[in-house]
């Protein structure tokens, strides 16, 4: 039986040309697996859209749910395109066997560098010196003076591969660099340089507070209007997190009367953004539509991290990068598949 491989329809077409650009779905083909793009768009996949299918390569938002899960128990793995999982219900893939996996490998760098992008944006007011030249306001530039950055202080709330990478950068450029993570990270930490420090230490002392954390029940407004009255009114936040993690209310309220000096943005609580967001009316915030990573690299990184993982689970083995677990013993997903051996790790 030929391996059957969904492809989500909200960032794809039907010759499987996407957003991205090529990711590589030639690779399954050659390894023996059929592939098909959904004929319907929608915000969470459909039981009926997965019939026959083993495997679901998620590209865009689309939830999937328990709902999405077919009784006929042959869906044995969902692929997200990306670092996020936020949209896919972990526990209830676990309880029906199905393996969840992401790539958090491949977008550790592309994200990282999208951070310091809006750093140097927000620290040089980019935004603003741009509409100033455009409009004709040369004579304003003297108001728009921008801070240095050698010696000033990056607080990292969130130290996964994402986190300690942007970390790295900042380092390198002279930068100190706070952290905090709810769990252990100290020998990661001490490797980069990274003082880890209470939450609360690290958004009062930091001139750019830069979020990182993954999305989850736990994380929703994990900075919220409490954390925000810590920071100093100089002091400028980054979020490239999801949006639900801060408290974007909250956030705009303190951009608008100057208790904040500036934030970078490239998530945001409902997406897209409305152009009548007060967020679009800030000169002191520099917005991106949740693409600020999308890069030639960023593509075949996750391409083929994401076909990787999908071409192991076919022939039984486990992938690098996996979501959920641990499944009861001999119901992994991978033993539905060619008989594989559960414990075989794929390395390719």
């Amino acid at each position: 039986m030929v391996y059957q491989v969904v492809v989500t329809r909200g960032y794809a077409q039907p010759d499987g040309s996407t957003v991205f650009g090529d990711i590589g779905l030639s690779r399954l083909t050659d390894a023996g697996l059929a592939w098909r793009v959904l004929e319907e768009e929608v915000e969470e996949v459909r039981a009926d859209q997965l019939e026959g299918a083993d495997a679901v390569l998620v590209l865009g938002p689309e939830r999937v749910t328990e709902a999405s899960i077919p009784a006929s128990g042959r869906l044995r793995h969902i692929a997200r395109f990306g670092a996020g999982f936020d949209a896919v219900d972990t526990d209830a893939c676990t309880r029906r066997g199905v393996l969840v996996t992401n790539t958090p490998d491949a977008v550790r760098r592309p994200v990282a560098d999208s951070v310091v992008a809006l750093l140097y944006a927000l620290s040089h007011h980019l935004v603003v010196k741009d509409r100033l030249v455009r409009e004709g306001r040369w004579a304003e530039r003297a108001r728009w003076r921008g801070s240095g950055l050698i010696g000033a202080t990056a607080g990292i709330v969130g130290l996964g591969g994402i986190g300690l990478e942007t970390a790295r950068r900042l380092r390198a450029q002279g930068l100190r660099v706070l952290g905090y993570n709810r769990s252990d990270r100290g020998r990661e930490a001490a490797d980069i340089g990274i003082e880890l420090r209470p939450l609360d230490e690290v958004l009062a002392a930091s001139d750019y507070v830069i979020v990182t954390v993954a999305a989850n029940p736990g994380t929703r407004h994990f900075i919220g209007e409490r954390e925000l009255a810590l920071m100093r009114p100089t002091a400028r936040l980054i979020n490239v997190s999801r949006g639900v993690v801060v408290d974007e209310e909250a956030l705009v309220a303190r951009l608008s009367d100057g208790r904040l000096a500036g934030a970078g943005l490239d998530v945001f609580t409902e997406e897209p953004l409305t152009a009548d967001s007060p967020l679009t009316a800030l000169d002191n915030v520099v917005l991106a539509p949740h693409s600020l990573c999308w890069t030639d690299q960023y593509t075949a990184a996750v391409s083929a991290s994401v076909t990787a993982s999908l071409i192991a689970v076919s022939h039984g083995r486990q992938p690098r990068e996996t979501v959920n677990g641990p499944f009861p013993a001999g119901t992994w997903p991978g033993t539905r598949a060619c008989g594989g051996n559960e414990d075989e790790r794929d390395r390719t």
